[in-house]
């Protein structure tokens, strides 16, 4: 693992943050993609408080040409990408028959085009060198649906289809496509939900908690580790018994 690149989307928000603490204390060069340079340095600050030396690099993930030119930067800045975990993503939520053609846009962009925009970027070279990791950041309401999220569903759900696929491409090369799909985890944005409404879905999880972002980290970290090898084209639900089919 030492030497190995990894690179994460989405880097300063809950899941991101984990996931980068995670892989850096298992020996990868991590480093993290951001979009908003205000939020990325105090996310830097406190990093290097706590004692992690993980970089941010620039990169509009929704769009081509910018996550080109990140990648482009960060292989030669840090080396070539070994690990890619698509975690950017947003919310505009509102039920279709108010949904702006904005709205659907900009999630399916960010959410589901940037998986193709990264992973485009990274792939030929993971083919060349015979060895890679994709590990695509979904959700459970991209397996079962949810009110005013027809634009995050679709796209959540496209990443399986993209997963299964590319996973069957690239086999032969070393590589290995998963997906993750939590349920609802204790980031900032969930915490931030009314008193109320959150006791209501804390009473529809099984477990009767909340997911912790550590949880989810550590199942990147195996998707991720020379163990997993055998493990592609899957998708792991991480939802406390939320949801299981």
């Amino acid at each position: 693992m030492k030497g190995r690149v990894a690179l994460v989307t989405g880097a300063t928000g809950g899941l991101g943050t984990a996931m980068c603490k995670k892989l850096y204390q298992d020996g990868y060069k991590v480093v993290g993609n951001y979009h908003t340079k205000e939020k990325a340095d105090k996310w830097m600050q406190q990093m290097k408080s706590e004692g992690f030396d993980i970089p941010l690099f620039y990169g509009d993930v929704s769009d081509f040409n910018s996550a080109k030119s990140m990648i482009e930067q960060i292989e030669k800045e840090v080396g070539p990408i070994d690990i890619l975990v698509n975690n950017a993503g947003i919310t505009r939520d509102t039920r279709l028959i108010k949904m702006t053609y904005e709205q659907w846009d900009a999630v399916i962009k960010t959410n589901l085009y940037s998986v193709f925009n990264c992973t485009r970027n990274v792939i030929e070279k993971m083919i060349e060198r015979k060895f890679g990791r994709i590990i695509n950041i979904s959700s459970v309401n991209g397996q079962r649906g949810q009110i005013g999220q027809c634009n995050y569903s679709a796209a959540k759900a496209g990443m399986h289809g993209f997963t299964k696929s590319l996973a069957l491409e690239v086999a032969k090369y070393g590589i290995t496509v998963n997906t993750i799909s939590p349920g609802y985890v204790a980031t900032d944005m969930v915490m931030a939900v009314r008193e109320d409404i959150l006791a209501k879905i804390i009473e529809q999880i099984p477990v009767g908690r909340l997911g912790g972002t550590h949880e989810i980290a550590f199942l990147v970290s195996f998707l991720a580790s020379d163990e997993a090898s055998f493990i592609t084209g899957a998708n792991y639900s991480i939802n406390g018994g939320q949801h299981m089919y």
